[in-house]
């Protein structure tokens, strides 16, 4: 019930204008499949517009298999991700958005990752760090977000909230609850620490538990998949902590649903982007 109270209504009178727009910053070359399923993620939970801000060179690709999305062709370098030069245009965009999610493909070039940790502390709307913008955050330079004015939320997976602690992945699982609220503290944000029953947790110590989703998610790109679903419910007005903990809920149930169809193996990302319209429906 909790959930279904958190999800943004969908009045008669509204249109695309009423839901948000969401900025995904994604994608390099070979990678260009994250910032597609972050992006669907976003428009399948409702937000009203979403625009992928990609390399220039990803454009054209994201163009053809993104149908219902903007895009954004911003400076890239040499190695297929983004080029300093894309920090200027990103910030622009950003502040004409409502939510921003950061990271899905983006690489890990010394170039994408300054770029990361610029846009990071300078973006003035509510960002969600995933996957690849998490990289530049570890350990000493965590406190960077916590300077950051709009809500922040991380979603890492054992592994990136490791190198973000300065730990290691087997510290993390021995005690999630504890790692998951010392990562919500030390960086000032949301934390939604992904895994078997997903943790969320609070700079406020505020902390919720998981209980949806299960092996099927256990495939390439469902982590893109909830990052879109967070920007997307963020976007649309649900709080920080709201949209990460419906965001997991929803994305899991989704899952959730495709398995008792059609079991838990094979199941793609795209396909639980694909389910959460009814999801949502069934949750109403």
């Amino acid at each position: 019930s909790g959930a279904a109270r958190a999800l943004p209504a969908r009045p008669a009178d509204a249109h695309k204008g009423s839901f948000g727009h969401a900025l995904v910053v994604a994608g390099s070359r070979g990678k260009s499949g994250a910032a597609a399923l972050a992006a669907d993620g976003a428009a399948r939970i409702g937000a009203g517009l979403v625009t992928i801000a990609c390399p220039a060179g990803l454009n054209e690709i994201l163009e053809v298999k993104c149908t219902e999305v903007m895009t954004a062709p911003l400076p890239d370098g040499a190695e297929g991700g983004f080029a300093s030069a894309a920090l200027a245009p990103l910030l622009l965009l950003a502040r004409e958005r409502d939510a921003v999610a950061l990271g899905p493909g983006l690489g890990r070039e010394a170039d994408v990752q300054k770029l990361v940790r610029e846009f990071a502390v300078r973006c003035p709307r509510p960002l969600v760090i995933d996957a690849d913008g998490l990289f530049p955050f570890a350990k000493a330079a965590l406190g960077a977000l916590k300077a950051r004015k709009a809500a922040t939320i991380l979603s890492p997976h054992p592994g990136e909230a490791a190198r973000l602690l300065g730990v290691t992945a087997a510290e993390i699982n021995r005690d999630r609850v504890g790692a998951a609220r010392r990562l919500a503290a030390e960086a000032g944000s949301v934390v939604i620490l992904k895994g078997a029953a997903t943790v969320i947790a609070g700079p406020d110590r505020r902390t919720a538990l998981n209980p949806t989703g299960g092996p099927a998610l256990g495939s390439g790109g469902t982590g893109d998949v909830l990052t879109g679903i967070v920007v997307g419910l963020v976007a649309q007005g649900v709080a920080a902590f709201e949209a990460a903990t419906l965001g997991a809920w929803l994305h899991g149930f989704a899952s959730d649903r495709l398995t008792a169809r059609r079991g838990c193996s094979g199941v793609l990302a795209s396909e639980v982007a694909a389910e959460l319209p009814e999801a949502c429906e069934a949750l109403r």
